[in-house]
């Protein structure tokens, strides 16, 4: 029944004519129903309003007990990736209260909540999958409770709310950061403080309590030592803020907003300046600036090929090169066809909501200035556009499209009048279909996506690589040298987290590596451990005693010349040599630091890792009274039979 009946029905009831409370030419004669059509249209607005609050949040709360599932079989078919390994690897070297673990400038980032996860998690199960596969849906869990909330206090315990939870829950833009452990402990702290934030400001605006305040600067405080980018979460709590009070009709909303919450705000700001101190101490800021170049390009490719598609439950194809991550690569036509619907939807929001369009400025700001320091930092000419669409960096986007939704389900319908707006049950009637089509299309097309993503995620050597050495190390009978993980499991720029005793530190026992062995065995690229041999890229060449070559005795270093010099790197180093007793010596290249090895008494050969170059080794001993003779021998790579 529109406004102008129900007018007309109360100023009857008051004993007026309806025509002096109501101009004849503002409710036309057809307007007015014939009554079995107001008793239809009673029927039809209450089968669109059958829903109890209870029943909204029972729904609700299996929509995300669903999306656990989901999220369940994604993570178990996972495994260990890249940064984890660095993650895990700190994890097995230092105690959880050490500055080497909490303090550490992992590649310009600062999240030593993230690390001291990992301690918890590598201690509790070392190199065990099971462990972050918890940690991953206990946190998954804590944010999409969290977006619910938001909802409710956004837009009420109302059946509509479950269209943008839907859209936050099986959206592909949170999955590449989810699957990856390391990125999610970045990931979903953000997540879960913005949308926990959001609904803190607005409940802050609406009520005034301080306890609101206190809660989001705690929030706050946590989120940014998980992740930098929390940075964010005070702004778009206010532009959220605003934006509500904004569709509810009233002016000046910035002032009333800025004043009302002005505890979140002070407080939000003083912990941003304290954090700041910290992050600019413990990051090398100068190490993380981009070229500059191609930022444009880099924007499009994770807009138009990443982030529109997800919002359409695609991408629907995921490339993979390993040891790449995925990223989204959508069919051209399936790019334009998710702008036609992002775009119609928004036109359809306008169409029905007032002062909706405002929102949805503020989320197309937002993405792009999401996008922006990631794109400014990456670009360069080494850096391929993939890194943009594979979303990981973007996930946060959800949770505001999340926001987005609620608030457009918060403003006031558009009245019927002569632009052609129908009534309120004629637009129900008309978008309800379409919304549950679109989202019905939306849950099976986000499915697939996710399906194919996770064939895409579950390749990599890491499993079959983790899983031989671990078993391998417990039939040591000699220490292993140093050695670098096949780049497939942790590239070598990664150096020296890329180490084996750095990786394998969680299940490494105590002497498994060591910078000198009588026995030279190798870890292979599938895990499994067998002998090697040392090239000889250099050889010492024979010494000036017949019966000994090279005489070590005392503390001054004797010079042993190789056939060439060698460039600094990582060398192992053959000793054949015999010995008067047990002892240690001290062996390095011309430059680099020494390291001590042990000798045994009689005629044995040592091989030793050597760090440096130049054109001789340097060895002395390092036990008072030891004398040993050293024989030629290779010194280069170490390498065994593929």
């Amino acid at each position: 029944m529109t406004d102008g009946v129900r007018t007309i029905e109360r100023a009857g009831a008051a004993g007026s004519a309806p025509q002096r409370s109501v101009p004849q030419r503002s409710v036309p004669q057809q307007s007015v129903p014939p009554r079995g059509s107001d008793a239809r249209t009673r029927r039809a607005r209450a089968v669109l309003t059958a829903a109890t609050p209870r029943a909204v949040l029972l729904a609700a709360c299996c929509l995300v007990v669903a999306q656990l599932v989901l999220r369940g079989w994604i993570a178990a078919r996972g495994y260990f990736y890249w940064d984890d390994l660095v993650l895990v690897g700190r994890a097995g070297r230092y105690p959880l209260l050490s500055a080497d673990l909490l303090l550490y400038d992992h590649d310009g980032h600062f999240m030593p909540l993230a690390f001291g996860t990992a301690w918890i998690v590598t201690r509790a199960a070392p190199l065990e999958w099971a462990g972050p596969v918890l940690s991953l849906l206990v946190l998954q869990l804590a944010a999409s409770l969290a977006v619910l909330r938001m909802l409710i206090i956004l837009a009420g315990r109302r059946r509509a709310i479950l269209v943008p939870l839907v859209l936050y829950l099986v959206c592909p833009l949170t999955l590449p950061a989810f699957a990856w452990w390391s990125a999610a402990l970045n990931a979903l702290p953000l997540q879960f403080a913005l949308a926990w934030v959001i609904g803190d400001a607005v409940l802050l605006v609406r009520t005034g309590r301080r306890r609101y305040a206190v809660s989001g600067i705690f929030v706050l405080f946590v989120a940014l030592l998980f992740f930098e980018k929390s940075v964010v979460v005070p702004f778009v709590a206010f532009a959220a803020a605003a934006s509500a009070h904004h569709v509810d009709g009233h002016r000046g909303v910035v002032g009333v907003v800025a004043r009302r919450g002005a505890p979140l705000w002070i407080g939000s700001g003083v912990v941003l300046v304290a954090w700041l101190g910290v992050y600019l101490s413990v990051v090398d800021a100068a190490a993380v600036q981009g070229g500059g170049r191609d930022v444009g390009e880099l924007l499009h490719h994770a807009t138009s090929l990443g982030v529109v598609p997800a919002l359409s439950g695609g991408p629907w194809v995921w490339e993979r090169w390993l040891p790449a991550t995925p990223w989204a690569a959508p069919p051209g036509w399936a790019v334009a066809a998710a702008w036609v619907v992002l775009g119609a939807l928004a036109v359809l929001a306008v169409w029905m909501r007032r002062r909706v369009a405002a929102v949805l400025v503020a989320v197309a700001v937002y993405v792009v200035v999401a996008q922006l320091p990631l794109a400014v930092i990456r670009s360069g000419p080494h850096t391929a556009t993939e890194i943009m669409q594979s979303l990981r960096y973007l996930a946060d986007v959800a949770v505001v499209m999340a926001a987005a939704g609620a608030l457009v389900l918060r403003a006031r319908p558009r009245e019927p009048g002569p632009l052609g707006f129908p009534s309120a049950v004629g637009r129900r009637r008309f978008v309800v279909p379409v919304i549950a089509v679109l989202t019905v299309a939306f849950v099976a097309s986000s499915l697939w996506s996710s399906s194919s993503f996770t064939r895409a995620w579950a390749m990599g050597p890491t499993r079959t690589y983790l899983g031989n050495v671990t078993s391998a190390l417990g039939d040591q009978d000699a220490p292993l040298l140093e050695q670098e993980v096949p780049w497939e499991v942790l590239a070598p720029y990664a150096y020296p987290q890329n180490l084996a005793d750095r990786v394998l530190a969680p299940v490494a026992a105590p002497g498994a590596f060591a910078d000198s062995t009588p026995r030279l065995r190798m870890i292979t690229d599938a895990g499994q451990i067998v002998d090697a041999v040392v090239w000889w890229n250099r050889h010492i060449r024979p010494g000036p005693d017949p019966g000994c070559d090279y005489r070590i005795a005392g503390l001054t270093p004797v010079e042993l010349p190789l056939d060439g010099p060698m460039l600094d790197n990582n060398w192992t180093a053959q000793l054949n040599y015999v010995s008067d007793r047990d002892g240690h010596i001290t062996v390095g290249l011309e430059r680099g630091r020494p390291v001590v090895v042990p000798v045994e008494a009689g005629t044995h050969t040592v091989y030793v890792r050597v760090v440096g170059g130049g054109s001789s080794l340097r060895i002395s001993s390092y036990t008072t009274g030891l004398a040993l003779c050293v024989g030629v021998g290779p010194v280069g790579v170490a390498s065994y039979d593929r």
